[in-house]
This record gives structure tokens, sequence and C-alpha cells, in this order.
């Protein structure tokens, strides 16, 4: 019986000058959280992004969360959640004790539909009750349509938090991921295009936003010399050792994205003809980052998904389904949604195939010949 190597869906990618840069870290003995890494790492994101501020966090979903809570999220107040994410999005609502209500996809971007988000905001401002924020969420490296959704946010006065874990080096309309809404998010997390093992940031051009969470992430002390808080503060700042690795990260994140994007051309040419295979839509007027490519089985004309997967893990391929949308999650059980047919659809029918940076082209095959295989 033959042996295989496993491939995984989206695997660290680093390398020598990660392990460099580690390396001095660990000698300049800035082991504690924080340390010119750290501030170094911060200002790569304000380069890149064109954002005024960015606060490096533990998480992605730290991030929202002390988003949130700058905003004034509360108690009972509503927040806007497409449901066609990961969990976290949502969780970072409840850790405020507020509520979710869950919108679908468009099908141009798998994204929030401004449409849907429109006749809701309409619907709540008519009940002298609306949303106290709209957490918008860049899918698969893809951002959202953010000309529409500003456009409705604006005229409600409903604030953004755009929650880019996914999308680092992604942009709509030729603005950068990061640079939508009041503030945003991303994620360092081990399957991201880069990673720092764990971690996230924050950025803003709201200095007030970024002061206010820099502050709530470091525990809350206040500038005195003894321990003194006014606020319950989190412990929630990334390590200059993980600081380190990032940037080190960010120096390959071109050629990361370049990767990505080949693996996806691939997919789409090889297993893109086949009867009942389509891939996740790439709208013209962005430029995706090509995290995952996901691909759309029609199991009325072909081998369902789960056969398909099944045939990957007997050859040691990780794949994954799309995201189950949250209005489906027991745990949102009695959550408000407005549609969710587009999002139960693609989750439905949505395989996600290995789109790692370091897969090779050989790896490559395998993916696609264990495919072709499953398919008779």
């Amino acid at each position: 019986m033959t042996e295989y190597e496993q491939i995984y869906l989206s695997p660290p990618d680093v390398g020598a000058t990660e392990r460099d840069l580690l390396l001095e870290a660990f000698d300049s003995n800035w082991i504690a959280p924080l340390g010119p890494f750290v501030d170094a790492f911060e200002a790569d994101f304000v380069q890149l992004t064109g954002v005024g501020h960015a606060v490096a966090l533990s998480s992605g979903t730290a991030g929202l969360h002390l988003a949130l809570l700058h905003l004034g999220v509360d108690r009972d107040d509503e927040v806007v959640v497409p449901t066609f994410t990961f969990a976290a999005t949502a969780f970072a609502v409840a850790y405020v004790g507020a509520h979710p209500v869950f919108v679908d996809s468009e099908r141009s971007t798998w994204n929030l539909d401004p449409n849907l988000l429109e006749d809701l905001l309409r619907d709540r401002a008519r009940s002298g009750r609306l949303p106290a924020a709209v957490l918008t969420v860049d899918l698969y490296g893809q951002c959202a349509d953010y000309e529409a959704i500003t456009a409705v946010c604006d005229r409600y006065e409903v604030p953004i938090i755009e929650d880019a874990a996914e999308a680092l080096g992604a942009s709509w309309e030729g603005r950068p991921a990061g640079s939508f809404g009041s503030c945003a998010v991303f994620s360092f997390n081990g399957n991201k295009i880069i990673t720092t093992s764990g971690g996230g940031m924050l950025v803003s051009d709201d200095k007030a936003l970024a002061v206010s969470v820099r502050h709530r992430a470091t525990q809350a002390r206040e500038p005195v010399v003894h321990y003194e808080h006014e606020m319950i503060g989190y412990n929630y700042r990334l390590s200059n050792l993980l600081a380190a690795v990032g940037r080190g990260q960010l120096q390959g994140l071109e050629a990361k994205i370049a990767r990505r994007r080949k693996i996806g051309e691939r997919y789409r040419c090889e297993l893109g003809v086949l009867d009942g295979w389509s891939f996740n839509p790439l709208d013209p007027r962005g430029s995706p980052n090509h995290w995952l490519t996901v691909a759309q089985i029609d199991p009325t004309v072909t081998s369902d998904r789960t056969t398909i997967m099944d045939a990957l893990t007997a050859k040691r391929i990780e794949s994954r389904p799309a995201w189950k949308p949250m209005h489906l999650q027991p745990v949102f059980a009695d959550a408000p949604s407005i549609g969710g047919s587009v999002s139960q659809e693609i989750f439905e029918r949505g395989l996600c195939l290995p789109s790692g940076s370091s897969l090779t082209v050989d790896q490559q095959s395998r993916v696609i010949e264990a495919v072709l295989g499953a398919m008779g």
C-alpha cells in the first residue's frame, strides 16, 4: 500500500527570514509582550493598508471584541453579521452581550448582500431601533462590495467594522482590504495567508479608536507608577517574538498571493470543465488574495461532495466544506436572520481545496488526480 505524504488545506509557509528575525528578537531578550518588533510590525501595516494607525493583538477575534467595545455596542444591542462566515465574527458580538442579526450573501462575492442590508436597516429605522454596527466580512480573500455597503450604512449612520481576517493583500476598487469602515481587523492564525502562529491586527484612521483599543488590550493600565485601572482591560497584545515572525512573513506576502493565484487558476482550468463543477466567484471590481479556492459541486449531475472528500481523505489530502452559515448553527438557533438560501447552498455544495502557498505542482497534481478518480 502506497504511503502518501499529508497535504494540508492551508499550512504555514515560513522560511529562513522568519527564523532569523525570531532569533534576533530572542537574542535581544525582548521576550515579554511588546517590544521593537511589535512597533515595527504595526508600522508595516500602516504602510500596507494606507490606514493611519495599527494595533497588534493576540488574535483577530480580540480586535473585533475591542472594536465593538470602543463603538459602545452594549448588551441587547443588535449587530448585523453576514451569516456566511467563521463563528468568531459572531462570537465577538456575543462577548459584549449584543445580538447578531444574520444577513445572507450575494452571489457575486459570497459576502454580505447590500440589498438585504438596506432592507434590514430601512425596517429597523422605521421601528426606531437601528443596529449598533454592521460587521462585514471579506470572505475567502475577496472584499465585500464596500461601495454599496458604505453608501447604505452612511445613509443610516451605522458604523462599519471590517472583518478582513482572510483578506490581507486583497483590494476593492483599488482600495486595500482593511481601509474600509471605522476600523478593520486581520488574523494571523496558522492557516492564514501570513501567520504569526496566532495573532491579529486592528487598523483604523480614527486615532481615538486606536488609542482606546491599545489601552484596553494592555489591561487598561493607567499611566501612573503603580497599577491603576479605571475600566476593565484585557490581555490582548501580540508578543514581540510573534511580531518578529510576522514581519518576516509580510516580506513574502506578494509572492504568497501570486502562488495562491496560480493554484486557483489551475484548479479552475482542470476541474472547472467538469460537469457540475464551478468555483467561488472573482468579482472584477476587486483583487482577491486567493486565500482559499472553493469548489461548488452540484450533486444532481456529478459525485456528491462527501464522496469526493472521502476520496481525498483516503489519499491523505485535507479538504473541508465551505463555512456553515451562522443561522444554521445550534448556538445561534434563536437569532434573527434575513435570507439564507444563498449561503446555505454554498455550504451544502462548497468544498475548500488545498490552496497554501507552499503547495507544490506535484502535490496539486495529486489533489486533481484524486478528484478525477472520485468522479468515476
